[in-house]
């Protein structure tokens, strides 16, 4: 059974060999990830348009459940900033039960996809489509941002990118000083910070610092335009109490592509970061495994009102370099977490929110991963076409839409180039074997009969390349007596390929031309089998090699 699910918590092995020396390292890592993740966790769950608790809550509860499930040792799970834009989306449309049904339904499709091992698939996607995206989103971010980050007195910001922007010129005249100034010092704190020291986050250094300055200006120098988080949201200290999720048809409809997004973005970031971190560490992780995690964190992280989670790359770093090795790390940093909800919430109220702008437009530069956007560019121009479509359609209409059009690109892409692989010849005097590796006879050179004729083909036998298969056998002018169709190197056959050579055999049977099938492997042949062809061709006709299929040929035209 566990071999057939593919599901196998890393913790369970973790734990048959722990020992104190690991648990002491997990210890300070998972305390460590867990302050880290503490900024971080507040701006994603401001960002998406929750309040601070629940972005929390979502790091604790999805945090917890990715590393006492999940199929890697080192993975922290989280919100992260590619989420931000998708679900900022959702609640506006829908509201907060919306985000609910669609996290809910993003879960199921992740468990889904584990169960059938998509896991490795999924690992395939096309990097274009990957950086598009990310930094599509990246941008997105950044610009959602810029109120915050100056202090704009702007009602109601507009969704639409382009939008936004306008808005903001229009309204800069209202910048309040103080607010960019805090924003800006924020910025400069978290890049200065790793030059200091590497272990000490940025993001925290800036949020203590400015929260005390911030304290300090309202209460003793009378600065009131700075806006923080206490006077946007009701800040409450404590796990919120499970909700009952209602789901109907109609929602669920409405809500599907953008549940599909949910889960693909989650699988991709998920595993993108688990393939990270085994880079460095030499670990190997189940990715089927961590799909069925994330799907599980997915489902109960919305219970209690939290917002989606995935596998997040910069915690996990975190984690790495600071010694964590096995899912005990990422258990004690939702602990962490938990204990400074439950006693430091409050305290939450002070931060300022043009900090917190800060700390996302830092977030936005590094995901948005210029060099390698840039680098790409320099690629053959279907990669940049892929990239470029992905990249726009991200930041100027949606993050579904530019997901599903990616994919839907890029396997257009990708069949356009399997099937100018496979090519289709026809050989009608005789056979070099001399440099394909088949020596059944003594002779280099297999003379054809006369009246045969041997037509091969050389690839997968697939939808994108059966009418490639038809245009050949058309445009020969002469009809043989025999025709061998030579399918050694042919590795898979779909429906559509098997429909293309069951409609030429009956071609062939009408117009008294006799098939044989030559070098077919294990795979074919057992499609062949169960759609009943090989009762209709004769499994007498289905040969192994061509020197075998060339002898039945002659004792066929003979006789």
């Amino acid at each position: 059974m566990r071999s057939r699910l593919d599901f196998q918590p890393k913790l369970v092995s973790a734990l048959k060999n722990y020992s104190k020396e690991k648990f002491v390292a997990d210890l300070m890592a998972g305390i460590i990830v867990g302050i880290v993740a503490l900024p971080l966790a507040i701006a994603f769950g401001i960002a998406s348009g929750v309040s601070p608790e629940k972005g929390l809550v979502t790091a604790i509860i999805g945090g917890f459940i990715v590393s006492f499930l999940g199929g890697s040792n080192i993975q922290i799970g989280g919100p992260t900033g590619a989420f931000i834009v998708i679900v900022y989306g959702i609640i506006q449309n829908f509201g907060l039960e919306g985000l609910a049904i669609a996290t809910v339904i993003a879960g199921v499709i992740l468990i889904l996809m584990g169960f059938l091992k998509l896991g490795t698939v999924i690992k395939f996607i096309p990097y274009p489509i990957v950086v598009g995206f990310t930094s599509g989103i990246a941008l997105t971010i950044f610009t959602t941002q810029m109120k915050d980050l100056f202090g704009l007195d702007i009602e109601k910001v507009p969704a639409d990118f382009i939008s936004k922007w306008i808005v903001y010129f229009q309204h800069i005249e209202t910048v309040d000083f103080a607010s960019a100034l805090i924003g800006i010092a924020s910025i400069v704190v978290i890049v200065l910070t790793p030059k200091i020291s590497k272990k000490i986050p940025g993001s925290l250094v800036a949020i203590i610092l400015m929260t005390v300055i911030v304290y300090i200006m309202r209460n003793y120098f009378g600065v009131s335009g700075i806006e923080t988080i206490g006077d946007r949201f009701t800040i409450n200290a404590s796990l919120p109490e499970p909700n009952t999720i209602t789901f109907d048809m109609t929602t669920i409809n409405l809500l599907l592509p953008s549940a599909f997004t949910i889960a693909m973005l989650g699988a991709i970031e998920s595993l993108l970061s688990a393939t990270v971190a085994d880079g460095v560490t030499g670990d190997k992780h189940n990715s089927n495994t961590e799909l069925i995690a994330q799907g599980a964190a997915n489902i109960v992280s919305p219970i209690f009102g939290g917002i989606p989670v995935t596998g997040a790359i910069a915690r996990t770093m975190t984690n790495i370099n600071n010694g964590g090795r096995t899912p005990v790390a990422g258990i004690i940093h939702a602990i962490v977490l938990l204990l400074i909800l439950l006693f430091l919430g409050p305290l939450t109220k002070h931060i300022p929110m043009s900090c917190l702008a800060g700390v996302l437009v830092i977030v936005s530069y590094n995901m948005s991963d210029w060099r390698t956007f840039r680098s790409l560019m320099k690629n053959p121009k279907s990669d940049v076409s892929v990239l470029l479509v992905t990249f726009f359609l991200t930041v100027i209409f949606d993050l579904t839409i530019a997901i599903e059009v990616g994919l839907l690109i890029a396997m257009f892409l990708f069949m356009k180039r399997v099937a100018e692989t496979t090519q289709v010849s026809v050989v009608k005097n005789q056979i070099d074997l001399s440099d394909e590796g088949e020596f059944h006879h003594d002779e280099e050179v297999l003379s054809l009969p006369k009246g045969v004729e041997v037509y091969e083909i050389n690839g997968p036998f697939f939808f994108g390349i059966a009418n490639k298969f038809d245009g050949v056998m058309h445009s020969i002018g002469d009809k043989p007596k025999l025709r061998i169709i030579r399918m050694r190197k042919v590795p898979f056959m779909d429906s559509t390929g098997l429909h293309n050579l069951e409609s030429f055999y009956r071609l062939s049977t009408a117009e008294n031309i006799q098939i044989i099938l030559s070098g077919v492997n294990e795979h074919v042949r057992e499609l062949l089998i169960k759609s009943g062809f090989d009762q209709k061709i004769g499994k007498e006709n289905i040969c192994s090699n061509i020197s075998e299929a060339i002898k039945k040929a002659e004792e066929a035209v003979k006789g």
